[in-house]
């Protein structure tokens, strides 16, 4: 049972409103509980929402490295409820194949689903988690890969999906009844 429980219907109207805003438009799916969650506080999860939509639709890292990025920031925080979530509604839409899911939980840089460039990406993610740097290698790695703008992209990205990972599991946010499974609760 989470902390903090998020909000549940009926809502009061600018919390309505404000769900409705971070949700893309035609979802089946009710208004996610890290939203409802964050609802308790209207200011932050309003300015959350800005740099949270603004990764996802308006970034300059591809898609599939952006996901690979979030899926292995979240696997290595141990964060069942965001790793779950994206690899439900992202994984496939971006071209992550499911061996390439799994491998961001239990596969290192050297796991053979990845190629050079997403190589580059897990040895650098993993530095951050690691060490709140990137060395001089890993940068340059990702330096034949991305110009100036996306390397700062993907520092925010990885910092950013760390933020939410503390924020899920600091409530003990319960996963979506939709999302994937995480790798290790499934075996």
């Amino acid at each position: 049972m989470a902390r903090i429980a998020p909000l549940a219907p009926p809502y009061e109207a600018h919390v309505e409103e404000a769900l409705r805003k971070g949700m893309p438009p035609g979802v089946a799916h009710d208004p996610l509980a890290l939203f409802r969650l964050l609802q308790h506080h209207p200011d932050l999860a309003s300015r959350m929402r800005v740099l949270g939509a603004g990764l996802l639709a308006h970034g300059e890292l591809p898609a599939l490295d952006r996901e690979i990025v979030i899926a292995r920031v979240t696997a290595r925080c141990g964060c069942r409820y965001e790793w779950g979530v994206h690899a439900a509604v992202f994984a496939s839409a971006v071209g992550l194949t499911p061996e390439q899911v799994a491998a961001t939980v239990s596969g290192g840089s050297g796991h053979p689903a990845w190629s050079g460039r997403q190589r580059a990406l897990i040895v650098a993610v993993d530095e951050l988690h690691d060490t709140a740097t990137v060395s001089d290698d890993a940068w340059t790695a990702l330096a034949e890969h991305y110009p100036a703008g996306q390397l700062l992209e993907f520092l925010v990205l990885a910092g950013w999906y760390r933020t939410i990972a503390y924020v899920a599991n600091g409530v003990l946010l319960e996963g979506e009844p939709w999302a994937v499974p995480y790798p290790q609760d499934s075996a």
